[in-house]
């Protein structure tokens, strides 16, 4: 049994071992494997080899195919020669180790190319390789579309032509950028088609063509026709309006290729301009205000766009907005507002009555006098595009006033005495006169004046004026004065008199009341003979009283200048007031001249005095002499020491008794004996000193 176990046990090792190299020499296999790329690039006219490598058998037949056609077949190292396809005779050789060379490769030998190799009781294995025969790529050209593209249409396309090469990659570009197929760009074979071309469409196209031993770009230019777009039109200097005599331009221009050419109408008149668009006009005028139309047209494809933009020109109304106020039917105001002129007429308003109503150019506006109307003041708004402008006016009733009086004399020798009653009203007060009860018409020998401010009574007799009292009353909507004129005969109410500095030349002027009846005047000077003629060097009227008349002046003089007097001769001057023939009473006498001074009564009160003065402040002096001797003897007086006991005795009712106030508010003088006192003087006991009692002084100045 130990020898048939042993015996076992060497079968079953045998017989694995056996097992293990039949096994082994089973699996040995065929496999070829390139000996380089599989993928081969070559140029025309040059050489290249499909290099390869096998292994698990010697000598194995091989079989090159291009495509699905035999080629090649050989057996490695077999002494025959390769069979070879006749049309690759010239071409094709197979190197010791299978790898298949090309020599003077050509176009028409781009394929692919598979080795099989085979043995006996083997698998066969196979490779594949690729061969790209490629040429330089020349004379490449890209053609656009046939004229211009117009905006909107279907679409254009680009082709690529050239005389010898071959591809083997395209790339399409815009504007330097790569373009990707979508909807709009769509690459086909040697064409780029752009579908429904735009605007950003026009530019410079490009292809690039390449293969691995040449590239080449070729471009074109693509012209996009469109527009013209919407018009934009501006006017510059851009204003709401202009003013008559400004210069502006209007420009109208859109988006377009070509660039399109502009057409303006204005009314009945067509301009055509540049491809600008600008149209200058200069010092504007209201005639070429209004409506403005712009026509863009593309010459290429005739397509036009139109748009108007109004120019508004205006002029300032002339002069200022004025105000007033009328009185109607005495019981109501109207208020009227104006500023005439003006392209367009201003807009005018007083919100201060009526907020609501406006008028254009002229406004008027009818309202009831009331009380809350007196002295307010209303404003009237005017309102023009070029400036805004307002005026104001306050009525109000008649106010407090003074008549004047004026007297002339008319050519038929009759004295016209004219009253004058203007009241400040707003409106203007309506004046009625009166002579004392009676209504005064303007009969003879009345006239009242246009306007009623002014009664003209003529006369020749001066002492007929004076018998009436005349009363006018002045009245408005809004209220009435009455003031009553009691008239005067010729009078002087004020003179004075005025010489030069050396007293040749004196200027005699005086003042007349305000209802005097006054037609000229006589200035009257008294002097020495010699001077007793005027000016004229006749000689002038004197009187009982030894006034001449020197000058006469009219009824509206107030002043007369008389020359060549002597300064060393007195002079009396005064005025006499006539009314026509009749006489007022003379002014105050004035007088010029060296006896011209100081009357008899200022010289005695001078002369009395004068002396009074001196002896008052010599009584004065000495009493303010004698004030200062008596306090400089009082502070002199000698100082005696007191004993002890007689000090006490004396001061001890002083001490209980305080200082009483003078009359004057003055405390009495301090003891300085006592204040002065030594130790010694206060140990030895002397005669008491009681100082006199103060005494109260007081100066007189």
């Amino acid at each position: 049994m130990t020898f048939l176990g042993q015996f076992g046990r060497i079968s079953a090792f045998f017989l694995a071992f056996l097992l293990r190299f039949t096994f082994r020499g089973a699996s040995c296999q065929l496999v070829v494997s390139p000996a380089g790329p599989t993928l081969v690039n070559a140029l025309v006219g040059h050489n290249a080899t499909l290099a390869v490598s096998f292994t698990g058998a010697p000598d194995p037949v091989l079989i090159w195919s291009m495509g699905d056609v035999t080629v090649v077949t050989w057996a490695i190292n077999s002494t025959a020669p390769p069979v070879i396809a006749n049309d690759g005779r010239n071409v094709l050789r197979v190197e010791a180790n299978g790898s298949l060379s090309f020599v003077n490769v050509q176009l028409r030998d781009t394929s692919n190319y598979t080795i099989e190799m085979t043995k006996p009781g083997l698998f066969k294995s196979s490779v594949t390789f690729t061969l790209k025969v490629f040429d330089v790529i020349q004379n490449v050209g890209l053609n656009g579309p046939p004229g211009s593209v117009r905006e909107g249409a279907a679409g254009f396309t680009l082709q690529y032509s050239m005389q010898r090469g071959v591809v083997e990659q395209q790339a399409w570009f815009f504007g330097g950028a790569e373009i990707q197929s979508n909807s709009h760009y769509s690459v086909q074979g040697s064409s780029l088609v752009i579908r429904q071309p735009n605007r950003s469409d026009a530019g410079r196209y490009a292809v690039l063509l390449k293969n691995p031993f040449s590239q080449v770009t070729a471009d074109v230019n693509v012209t996009v026709l469109y527009g013209p777009d919407e018009p934009v039109l501006e006017a510059r200097p851009a204003r709401p309006f202009y003013v008559e005599g400004d210069s502006l331009s209007v420009s109208c221009a859109a988006d377009g290729f070509p660039p399109p050419a502009a057409e303006w109408v204005f009314g009945a008149q067509t301009t055509v301009v540049s491809h600008s668009g600008v149209l200058d006009l200069p010092s504007v005028q209201t005639s070429q205000g209004g409506l403005y139309v712009c026509t863009l047209i593309n010459a290429e494809t005739g397509v036009k766009s139109q748009k108007n933009l109004t120019l508004n020109v205006y002029v300032r109304p002339a002069n200022v907005s004025t105000c007033s106020v009328q009185s109607v039917n005495s019981v109501e105001l109207q208020y009227s507002c104006q500023w005439p002129g003006g392209t367009p007429p201003a807009r005018l308003s007083l919100p201060a009555l009526n907020a609501s109503r406006s008028g254009v150019g002229n406004l008027s506006l009818v309202v009831p006098a009331s009380h809350d109307l007196d002295g307010k003041t209303v404003t009237c708004v005017a309102d023009h595009p070029v400036e805004l402008s307002n005026c104001s006016i306050t009525a109000g009733g008649p106010r407090m006033f003074l008549p004047a009086v004026r007297t002339t004399v008319d050519p038929d020798g009759k004295m016209v005495v004219a009253i004058d009653c203007v009241s400040e009203a707003s409106p203007p007060a309506l004046v009625s006169w009166s002579k004392g009860s009676e209504d005064i018409v303007g009969t003879a020998p009345h006239q009242i004046s246009r306007d009623t401010t002014e009664l003209q009574i003529r006369d020749y007799n001066v002492s007929n004026f004076l018998l009436q009292n005349y009363t006018c009353t002045g009245r408005n909507p809004l209220g009435s004065q009455r003031r009553e004129i009691q008239l005067r005969g010729p009078s002087i109410s004020n003179s004075r008199l005025f010489f030069n500095h050396n007293g040749t030349i004196v200027t005699l002027t005086w003042e007349v009341p305000p209802t005097s009846i006054v037609t000229g005047f006589d200035v009257q000077m008294k002097g020495p003979n010699s001077l007793s003629r005027n000016l004229s060097g006749t000689q002038s009227r004197g009187s009982s009283d030894g006034f001449h008349t020197v000058q006469q002046k009219p009824g509206g003089a107030r002043s007369a200048d008389i020359f060549s007097l002597d300064p060393k001769l007195t002079y009396g001057f005064r005025v006499v007031p006539k009314a026509r023939t009749t006489a007022g009473q003379p002014s105050a006498v004035l007088t010029a001249g060296p006896g011209e001074g100081l009357s008899r009564s200022a010289i005695a009160g001078l002369a009395a005095g004068i002396p009074c003065g001196l002896l008052l402040l010599v009584l004065l002096g000495g009493l303010i002499y004698f004030c200062v001797y008596l306090h400089r003897n009082k502070s002199r007086q000698t100082r005696y020491p007191k004993p002890r006991a007689v000090e006490k005795a004396v001061t001890a009712p002083a001490e209980l008794t305080p200082h009483k106030l003078l009359t004057g508010g003055l405390r009495s003088p301090p003891d300085y004996n006592r204040l002065q006192q030594t130790r010694s003087e206060r140990s030895v006991a002397l005669p008491a000193f009681v100082p006199a009692r103060p005494v109260r002084t007081a100066t007189i100045v």
